[in-house]
């Protein structure tokens, strides 16, 4: 488990062409909307995991989840 939360500038950064300019309070939007999504990620694990009786969230559990909240989170 991480420490802290990654930093999300550098990777839109790095992701982008070109000059991009990311201020604080964009920055902290984007950090808040990953953690959201990481959240959405996690309880639909944690939910798959159920069905199928274990107690623990395996690295299946989200591989099967994952496409369907990637898909919810565009809209």
């Amino acid at each position: 488990m991480l420490d802290k939360a990654p930093r999300i500038k550098q990777t839109v950064k790095s992701k982008m062409k070109g000059h991009v300019n990311v201020r604080m309070a964009s920055e902290a939007m984007l950090e808040l909307v990953t953690l959201l999504f990481l959240n959405n990620l996690a309880q639909e694990a944690r939910t798959k995991a159920f069905e199928e009786k274990s107690t623990i969230i395996r690295a299946h559990h989200v591989k099967a989840v994952a496409k369907k909240v990637l898909k919810s989170a565009r809209g």
